[in-house]
């Protein structure tokens, strides 16, 4: 065999070689096959749900289909009550829920969602990825074997349906009320008597006159779940609620186990899932509360001597918590400046915008 006819096959030799090897790409060599189950505090039927089949489908895609992640809703696998047991003992690799609904393990777990009073929406998202708020959540949740990610925000909620009219203070006095998370401790100053009662369930306490009053999310999901066939009085703001924050909850092992392109990726789904949820219910509220006013909704604005008082208990609350709880008072203190910091910005930004732009909204002069 001459030299050039050596070369030639030689050549076309390693050149099926390297065809063979670039056929599947490199990553996808170093990917393996994974299938974690997400249990979600949520049924399918509200918003919140959405984050956990964003998050899938972002994380399979971007492995090609080699790490999938299977989502069940509320009591499918897990009920909410359970998720955080259930992350601890690695029953599930993950979850998707509001961290509050477990502040009665550790009053803590509210700032993963919210406080009353506390940070809006914007000001959550800047401590959580730029304020320090991850990693302090993240070593709260550690004892939990929880690693956590921002899942999902529904913006300022509504004040929820009540079937009288509220005009004093004393007004709330013995009202049964379905209120999620820490919100109900501060209500329960006000004689309040808070109710913890899972979505699906909502409807028929409030017919049934299990309670007497009740709120959810906003329009969009409030008008789903049929509460302003009820209670006519639809009440504003939650101030319970001035951002509520959803998180992913991973069991550390399972995450300390997957590989950095891996975590990357979920990272990068989750932060994905935070920003659409805010966005689909921005989408979604303004349409759905002028269907629930044309059906009869009465919309009130709290009362200032209500707003007024519960500000100062929620403080009082917040304070008295801090006083003996070491963890509580690490956050309460990390939030306070961030609060404050964050309106001195917005009344000059967002606030005299939106102020502006409202009044022009309510002269007719945007159409």
């Amino acid at each position: 065999m001459d030299r050039r006819s050596f070369i030639k096959k030689a050549g076309l030799a390693a050149g099926g070689v390297a065809a063979t090897a670039l056929a599947a790409p490199a990553i996808a060599q170093t990917q393996p096959k994974l299938n974690w189950r997400l249990t979600s505090g949520f049924p399918k039927t509200v918003l919140f749900f959405n984050p956990a089949d964003v998050l899938a489908k972002a994380v399979s895609e971007m492995t090609d289909g080699n790490f999938t992640i299977q989502t069940f809703q509320n009591g499918e696998i897990i009920a909410q009550a359970n998720v955080v047991d259930a992350i601890q003992a690695g029953t599930v690799e993950a979850a998707h829920t509001c961290s509050y609904y477990h502040f009665g393990k550790d009053p803590a777990f509210a700032f993963g969602t919210c406080v009353p009073y506390g940070l809006n929406p914007r000001q959550e998202n800047a401590w959580f990825y730029y304020g320090g708020g991850n990693e302090l959540l993240n070593a709260f949740y550690a004892k939990y074997n929880i690693y956590a990610l921002p899942g999902g925000n529904s913006g300022t909620q509504m004040g929820g349906w009540w079937r009288k009219e509220l005009k004093t203070v004393d007004d709330l006095k013995g009202v049964k009320f379905r209120v999620g998370g820490f919100g109900g401790a501060v209500l329960a100053k006000l004689g309040v008597v808070p109710q913890s009662i899972p979505a699906g369930d909502i409807y028929t306490s409030l017919e049934k006159g299990v309670i007497d009053a009740a709120e959810w999310i906003g329009p969009y999901d409030d008008e789903k779940l049929g509460l302003n066939k009820i209670a006519q009085n639809y009440y504003y703001p939650g101030w319970w609620e001035g951002a509520t924050c959803c998180h992913f909850f991973f069991n550390t092992a399972a995450w300390a186990k997957l590989p950095k392109s891996y975590q990357a990726i979920v990272e990068n789904a989750a932060a994905m899932a935070n920003v659409k949820l805010q966005a689909q219910y921005d989408q979604e509220n303004p349409a759905a509360l002028r269907r629930l006013v044309a059906a009869g909704a009465q919309l009130r604005p709290f009362p200032d001597a209500i707003m007024d008082e519960s500000f100062k208990q929620a403080t009082i609350v917040c304070n008295e918590y801090s006083a003996t709880n070491a963890e509580f008072k690490k956050f309460w203190d990390a939030v306070k400046p961030r609060r404050n910091e964050g309106f001195l910005w917005e009344q000059l930004s967002d606030f005299a915008y939106d102020s502006f732009m409202t009044t022009k909204q309510k002269a007719g002069l945007l159409l």
